[in-house]
C-alpha cells in the first residue's frame, strides 16, 4: 500500500479519545451491532478482527489468529503494536482500559493512531465487551504482559502486569464469551466466520489471517494469506467460471488523498460480479467509488472500441452493461474520513472518491488495453454480442407487452391469482408441476393464495443472455406475476405480492428447481430477497397413522420421536411422501399451505459475505465440475435437510 497510508504518528494513551459512555450498548444492541441474532454475534469477532487489521493497514501488524474455544469462546491475537496501557489524562485510567469501557473510544478519531480504519468507528471494542458474559484482554509490549478483565462491560479490578516477555514481543489477545442474555443463539458457525477472515486477508496484502475450531466434532484450521491482494481475490471469485484472459487488470494509485486499489477480469459468464470495499469493509450498496469505477470503464472501453474501429463512429456506443457481462471486479480504496449515507452505511457519499477511482482506472485501464490489443479486442467483441443480446432482449420484452396489452389481461393464463387486491396480504406459491398445481389450486385461500404452476425446471440463468431469459414461458410467466419487472427496471413498489413462496418436492429434483429459481431471483431480482419477500415451504417427508390418528415428520430425526411417542409397532402406518403429487388438497393445505401450521424458510442474502454468495451460485449452476464437486464434499456435513 501507498507509504501515505502507513502512521507513524505517535500512539499513546492520549491519542485514545472520548466520545460519550457506554450505558446503552445492553439495553439496545440492536443500534450497534445490527440485531442479537447469529449475525450480531458473528460481528462480534469482526469488530476485534477489524480492529487488528487498523493496525495491519498502519504497518504495524502482520499475523492475526482467530480461535473459537470448546466453550464457544472466541479468542483473537495479532502482533500489533498493542493497545496503549498508559494513563489517558482526560480519564483518569488506563488507555486500555477507556478502549474497553467507554463507547467511542479509539485512535479513529480526530487523526489520532490511525491514518485509515475500518471497523466500526472505534466503537467495536467497548460494544464486545458490553455484550460478553465476560472478556480478558492481554497486552504484549515492552517487556510485559499488562492485562484486565472484565464482566459484562464492567471493569474486574485494574490493568495489571501479569508477567514478562520477550522485549521484541508486541500485540494485543482478546478472549471473550458472548452474553446469553443478550444473544438469541450463542454457537458460532465456523463457516461463516472463513468466509470473511478469507475475504478480509484478501483485502490486506500480505497479512497472514488464521482461524482455528477446537470444538469438539468439530475441529477446523485454515490460514489465509494473499501476496497478490485483490488481485488473487478476483482468480478466487473466477474459479467456477473460464476466464476471457489470462492475467487480472490491476489498476493502483492515489488521488485526492484518497488511496485506490482495483482489479477486474472477465468471464464466460453472463453476470456481472463486482464488489465494493471502503477500508476494507464492504459496501454493499455501492456509492461514489463504484459511480467512478463504472464511468471510468464505460468511457475508456468506448475510447478505445471507436480509435480502434472495433466500433464505427456511426454504431450506437457500448453501454455499461453491456462492458460489464462477465465482468468480476474489486473496488477497494483506503480514505482517511469516510462519509456513508443512511444509517445501515452500506454506501459511501465522499465525492472525492469518485473523481479518485475515475482517474485512477481510465489512466491504468487505458494503458493495459494498449499493452494488450488482442485482450482488449475480446473484451469488445464480448461487449458487442451482449449489445445485440440486449437488443433482442428489449424487442422480446416489447413484444410481450404489445401482445398482453392486445389481449387485455396482462397476466399469465395458468396463474389462479387471489381475489384481494391488497399485496400486503397475499402470497404467491410457484409449484413445481401440474399435478402438485392442481392439488395447491384446490386447497389454497383463494382471498389470499395465488397459484403459479410451473412446468419442470426452469431455465439456468447462470449459463444465459438476457434475450433467452426474457424467451422462456416459464420466466416470463413469473417475471408477469409479480410485476416488478427484472434487471435495471425493476420496481419493488409493483410487487403484487408480499410473499413469494418456492414449492417444491423434498428430493433432489426439488432442490435443484428451487436453486433455478433462487439462481434467478439471486441475479435478476435480488431485491425480493434483500428485502424478505422470498421464501421456501416446508412439505413433510413422512405420513404415520395410527389407531385412526395422523402424524407429519418434516425429517427422520422427527419421524423417531414420534414413532417413540407413539410406540415402534405393527399398526404404524408409514408413507415417505415422493412428491407433493402424493399429497391430496386437505393435506398439502394442512402440512404446507396454511399459515397457522406451515413451516416456512425466509430465504435472506447477507450483505457481509455478499462475494461468497455470488461464488456459491457460479459453483453450484456453472459449467466447471470440479469446483462443484469440491463444494458438496466440503459442505455436505452441514446439510440437514435436502429441501433447505
Amino acid at each position: 500500500m501507498s507509504e501515505e497510508f502507513n502512521s507513524n504518528q505517535e500512539y499513546g494513551g492520549d491519542q485514545i479519545q472520548i466520545l460519550e459512555g457506554l450505558e446503552a450498548v445492553r439495553k439496545r444492541p440492536g443500534m450497534y451491532i445490527g440485531s442479537t441474532s447469529a449475525r450480531g454475534l458473528h460481528h462480534l469477532v469482526y469488530e476485534i478482527v477489524d480492529n487488528a487489521v487498523d493496525e495491519a493497514l498502519a504497518g504495524h501488524c502482520k499475523n492475526i489468529e482467530v480461535t473459537i474455544n470448546e466453550d464457544n469462546s472466541i479468542t483473537v491475537q495479532d502482533d500489533g503494536r498493542g493497545i496503549p496501557v498508559d494513563i489517558n489524562h482526560k480519564a483518569g485510567k488506563s488507555a486500555l482500559e477507556v478502549v474497553f469501557t467507554v463507547l467511542h473510544a479509539g485512535g479513529k478519531f480526530g487523526g489520532g493512531g490511525y491514518k485509515v480504519s475500518g471497523g466500526l468507528h472505534g466503537v467495536g471494542a467497548s460494544v464486545v465487551n458490553a455484550l460478553s458474559t465476560w472478556l480478558t484482554v492481554e497486552v504484549y509490549k515492552d517487556g510485559k504482559i499488562y492485562s484486565q478483565s472484565y464482566k459484562r462491560g464492567k471493569a474486574d479490578g485494574e490493568v495489571k502486569v501479569i508477567g514478562e516477555c520477550d522485549k521484541e514481543l508486541h500485540g494485543t489477545k482478546v478472549h471473550f464469551l458472548p452474553d446469553s442474555e443478550i444473544f438469541e443463539e450463542t454457537v458460532y458457525d465456523y463457516a461463516t466466520l472463513k468466509q470473511r477472515l478469507r475475504e478480509t486477508a484478501f483485502l490486506t496484502k500480505g497479512l497472514r489471517i488464521n482461524i482455528k475450531d477446537t470444538r469438539e466434532g468439530s475441529i477446523h484450521d485454515h490460514e489465509f494469506r494473499y501476496e497478490g491482494g485483490i488481485k488473487e481475490f478476483v482468480q478466487y471469485l473466477n474459479r467456477g467460471k473460464e476466464p476471457l484472459y489470462h492475467d487480472v487488470i490491476y489498476c493502483e494509485g492515489t488521488q485526492n488523498g484518497v488511496y485506490v486499489e482495483v482489479a477486474l477480469q472477465h468471464n464466460d459468464s453472463f453476470n456481472d460480479s463486482t464488489f465494493s470495499f471502503v477500508n476494507n469493509v464492504i459496501t454493499p450498496e455501492g456509492g461514489t467509488h463504484l459511480a467512478g469505477f463504472r464511468n471510468a470503464l464505460t468511457k475508456t472501453f468506448n475510447s478505445y472500441a471507436r480509435e480502434n474501429k472495433i466500433i464505427k463512429d456511426s454504431d450506437p456506443a457500448l453501454t455499461g452493461d453491456d462492458i460489464r457481462e462477465g465482468l468480476t471486479a474489486i473496488i477497494s480504496i483506503k480514505i482517511e474520513e469516510p462519509q456513508f449515507e443512511g444509517q445501515t452505511k452500506q454506501k459511501l457519499g465522499n465525492s472525492e472518491a469518485r473523481g479518485a477511482v475515475d482517474s485512477v482506472v481510465s489512466e491504468k485501464l487505458t494503458y493495459f488495453l494498449e499493452q494488450n490489443p488482442e485482450v482488449a479486442k475480446n473484451i469488445c467483441e464480448k461487449s458487442l454480442l451482449a449489445q445485440r443480446a440486449r437488443e433482442a432482449a428489449r424487442k422480446a420484452r416489447d413484444l410481450t407487452r404489445r401482445k398482453t396489452s392486445l389481449e387485455g389481461g396482462s397476466l399469465p393464463g395458468k396463474l389462479a391469482d387471489c381475489s384481494d387486491k391488497n399485496p400486503k396480504n397475499c402470497e404467491i406459491f410457484i409449484v413445481e408441476g401440474d399435478s402438485a398445481g392442481g392439488s395447491a389450486k384446490t386447497a389454497r385461500s383463494r382471498a389470499t393464495q395465488a397459484i403459479l404452476p410451473l412446468r419442470g425446471k426452469i431455465l439456468n440463468v447462470e449459463k444465459a443472455r438476457l434475450d433467452r431469459i426474457y424467451d422462456n414461458a416459464e420466466i416470463r410467466s413469473m417475471i408477469t406475476a409479480f410485476g416488478t419487472g427484472i434487471h435495471e427496471e425493476f420496481d419493488i413498489t409493483k410487487l403484487r405480492y408480499d410473499k413469494i413462496i418456492i414449492m417444491t418436492d423434498a428430493d433432489v429434483d426439488g432442490a435443484h428447481i428451487a436453486t433455478l429459481m433462487l439462481t434467478f431471483l439471486y441475479r435478476f431480482m435480488p431485491e425480493l430477497i434483500k428485502q424478505g419477500h422470498v421464501y421456501l415451504a416446508t412439505p413433510p417427508l413422512y405420513k404415520i397413522e395410527k389407531n385412526k390418528k395422523v402424524w407429519y415428520a418434516y425429517d427422520d430425526i422427527e419421524l423417531n420421536q414420534i414413532l417413540t411417542e407413539i410406540g415402534r409397532d405393527q399398526n404404524n402406518k408409514i408413507q415417505r411422501y415422493k412428491g407433493l403429487g402424493e399429497m391430496d388438497a386437505d393435506q398439502l393445505w394442512e402440512t404446507t399451505m396454511d399459515p397457522e401450521k406451515r413451516i416456512l424458510k425466509q430465504v435472506m442474502i447477507d450483505g457481509e459475505n455478499s462475494s461468497e454468495l455470488d461464488v456459491t451460485f457460479t459453483t453450484l449452476m456453472g459449467d466447471k465440475v470440479e469446483p462443484r464437486r469440491e463444494f458438496i464434499e466440503e459442505n455436505a456435513k452441514y446439510v440437514q435437510n435436502l429441501d433447505i
